[in-house]
């Protein structure tokens, strides 16, 4: 995608330019450095940006970060389509006559030619029509679904035309085919009064073998390793007004955020001490292992330290024979908890949806029934009537 494509600024009514999704900023990268160690099986990063003056956030918001495919994916994937990327495309755009691209650009920043999606296996095949090969059609229909799941794992839109070349003659198919590349959103990882003019992200960089081949998250392979100090990259603020601090700065608040999931705690932190709040901060932050993934340590071991942090808990998997999680450090606090709770204390969750939000609910019933000395059913209303009062809040993908 083409700077000027990017950020020609739309006007609001002050006369402030809006940025979006459509009309990102292009942010300068001031910091782009590893959190996580070489001894890590991670690589986790930390970015800081400027922001445009006018750019606000709050605690809780995300970034989005308009991705783009690397050149070498993209030249391999033209290679085995058979176009030499030069060739003109109308890029559709909603109650416009659309856009004359380059397929190479097309590919590049518009289409999302990354994890190999059911629906592209579908449209590909559709495209083929009665020509299309016997592998290809043994992978459609309700009847295959699993197998077309099974195909689909660590694979890319690349080695579906690999496998079953010769399909797309007209570039422009590939709109039918292919989903649009979205932005991604990252939950910001810093406090606007603490960092003026900035957003600091804290991201895990997806990198695999699939297939036999090296693959790259999209958006995170682009902050890890093509956004070096210096470089612009289009972003734009989203705002998240289902996780927000306390209005009252005296409220306790206990914040449950492992690996990645601890970016906007840090933000919270931040925020909470540099307005002196003084609402009592509990973290429990978890990772596997303390000497290579602890991520932001000096920072809250001294806000520890300072006693701003109230008490902060670690949980680091593969330090010991049996492994701890954040749930196993709530659950040996559980008294605490419900004390804290009783007091009016707000819940946070971030991070991983399938497993570790789950768990952690979990044992937050379990310490409430346990408080109450109650049933799991009032248990459960005790904490349906927190998410009314919007005292449990989570930010899980």
């Amino acid at each position: 995608m083409s700077e000027s494509t990017l950020a020609v600024p739309v006007e609001a009514a002050s006369g402030s330019p809006v940025y979006s999704k459509t009309n990102p900023y292009l942010a300068t990268v001031l910091v782009n450095e590893h959190l996580t160690s070489p001894a890590s099986e991670k690589v986790t990063i930390h970015v800081e940006l400027e922001l445009a003056e006018g750019m606000t956030y709050t605690p809780g918001d995300a970034l989005g970060v308009v991705p783009t495919y690397r050149e070498e994916a993209v030249t391999e994937l033209l290679k085995a389509l058979g176009f030499n990327g030069s060739e003109k495309v109308i890029e559709p755009v909603k109650g416009t006559p659309g856009n004359e691209i380059t397929v190479r650009e097309a590919l590049t920043s518009k289409l999302g030619i990354g994890k190999l999606a059911r629906g592209a296996v579908n449209q590909y095949a559709k495209l083929a029509g009665d020509n299309a090969p016997a592998g290809l059609r043994a992978l459609l229909g309700s009847e295959n679904k699993a197998a077309l799941e099974d195909y689909c794992w660590g694979r890319e839109f690349v080695d579906l035309v690999t496998d079953f070349p010769g399909i797309v003659k007209d570039p422009q198919d590939l709109f039918n085919i292919l989903q649009r590349l979205m932005p991604r959103l990252y939950s910001i990882a810093s406090s606007q009064r603490a960092h003026p003019g900035q957003v600091h992200l804290t991201v895990r960089v997806v990198t695999y073998n699939g297939h036999g081949k090296d693959r790259q998250g999209v958006c995170s392979g682009m902050l890890g390793f093509r956004a070096p100090v210096g470089s612009k990259l289009p972003v734009f603020l989203d705002i998240n007004d289902q996780f927000r601090l306390p209005a009252d700065p005296n409220t306790p608040i206990i914040m449950i955020g492992p690996g990645t999931g601890i970016a906007p705690f840090r933000a919270f932190l931040e925020e909470r001490e540099v307005t002196g709040a003084k609402g009592e901060n509990w973290l429990v932050f978890g990772d596997q292992r303390i000497a290579s993934d602890y991520l932001y340590r000096e920072q809250f071991e001294a806000m520890e330290k300072k006693g701003f942090l109230t008490k902060l808990q670690t949980a680091f998997s593969r330090d010991q024979p049996n492994k701890i999680y954040v749930q196993d450090r709530l659950r040996e606090a559980s008294d605490e908890l419900f004390a804290w709770l009783e007091r009016g204390a707000h819940f946070y969750v971030c991070g991983d949806a399938s497993r570790m939000a789950k768990d952690v609910e979990q044992v937050l019933l379990e310490s409430i029934a346990k408080g109450l000395k109650g049933t799991p059913e009032q248990a459960a209303e005790y904490l349906k009537k927190m998410k009314a009062e919007h005292r449990y809040e989570r930010d899980v993908y």
